[in-house]
């Protein structure tokens, strides 16, 4: 086993497309938990119909990328309303109920049989980025020694991270605004912000809104990163996985959801791919009756989990996140 090569392996995971889609969905979730205190567990939903909607606009109408990004973005305001407007009144369960429940509807009806002329059924819609790939400034694969990424992997990469880094600052610019001091409060006490005049309403639905419109990018990356969007990329552990990075990388702190991608999907494929090459060969390192390799499999993800309990226990707040954070009232 060669520990180089599985290191590199992790890392160029960890900086690739797939850790993208994770730290945009965790940043929009960041908006809605850590900063205010929601509980959105059905982010994967604002991806779908995002992703649904770049696929769409060339294969069903025959527009252009752009117009399925704007349409996706509408798309992804009006998903949020729909939340939102009959729930955000009531406590922090509500919503989160409301919201697990519409991104299973919603992947289970364009997955239907019913709409299969449509939305591809369970294939899902392909053949929808050539003029994405044509815009490709890369020539060739992009080796850094350790990593290497394809030339159409490290085009993704160029315009995932670009993302990121913009909603990074916007984020960033947002919460040291007053909108964002009063984010805060309501994650703190929203009935104190109450009595002070502010409309909790309002300014939870705007950051429903906003949170849900970061996560849609993440639907665009997904269905860019396989050329490809169906109905199994949006499956609910991807809302998991997002929390998962937030939490091990810090809510309400700008670069925690970065962070937490990185590291979250850097352990997931370091120890898959040991424990792949443990367990196979005609010598392996871990016996047949210890574990196989149908058993190995699984194990990254008991790793992963160990680790984010022990880290729950020992530093709650994350690795860059602060316990004064940890005060939230979700309601």
């Amino acid at each position: 086993m060669d520990i180089t090569n599985l290191f590199g392996f992790a890392v160029q995971q960890a900086l690739g497309p797939t850790a993208i889609i994770y730290c945009l969905a965790a940043i929009g979730l960041n908006i809605h938990f850590g900063y205010t205190g929601l509980l959105n567990f059905g982010q994967a939903g604002f991806m779908l119909v995002a992703g649904y909607s770049i696929g769409g606009a060339v294969t069903i109408f025959g527009s252009s990328l752009w117009v399925g990004t704007v349409v996706g973005l509408l798309l992804c305001v009006g998903l949020a309303l729909l939340l939102g407007v009959p729930t955000l009144r009531l406590r922090a369960d509500y919503l989160a109920i409301v919201t697990i429940a519409a991104a299973e509807i919603i992947r289970q009806t364009v997955g239907a049989a019913a709409f299969s002329d449509t939305f591809g059924g369970q294939d899902g819609i392909t053949d929808f980025i050539p003029g994405f790939r044509a815009a490709n400034p890369y020539n060739g694969p992009i080796d850094l020694g350790i990593v290497s990424w394809g030339a159409y992997d490290a085009w993704v990469m160029t315009v995932g991270w670009a993302l990121v880094a913009v909603c990074c600052v916007i984020v960033w610019l947002l919460m040291r605004s007053p909108w964002g001091r009063v984010l805060k409060s309501i994650r703190e006490d929203e009935n104190a912000v109450r009595s002070l005049g502010k409309n909790v309403y309002s300014y939870k639905m705007q950051a429903l809104i906003i949170g849900g419109v970061i996560g849609g990018l993440a639907g665009f990356m997904t269905s860019l990163r396989s050329a490809a969007v169906g109905p199994s990329f949006f499956a609910t552990d991807v809302t998991f996985f997002a929390y998962t990075a937030l939490l091990i990388g810090g809510a309400a702190r700008v670069l925690g959801p970065v962070l937490g991608a990185i590291v979250f999907w850097f352990l997931i494929n370091f120890f898959g791919s040991f424990f792949s090459q443990a367990t196979s060969g005609p010598d392996p390192l871990i016996p047949s009756w210890i574990m196989d390799s149908s058993q190995a499999s699984i194990m990254r993800f008991i790793l992963v989990g160990l680790g984010l309990m022990l880290l729950m226990i020992f530093r709650p707040q994350g690795i860059l996140g602060d316990r004064r954070e940890l005060a939230i009232d979700a309601r």
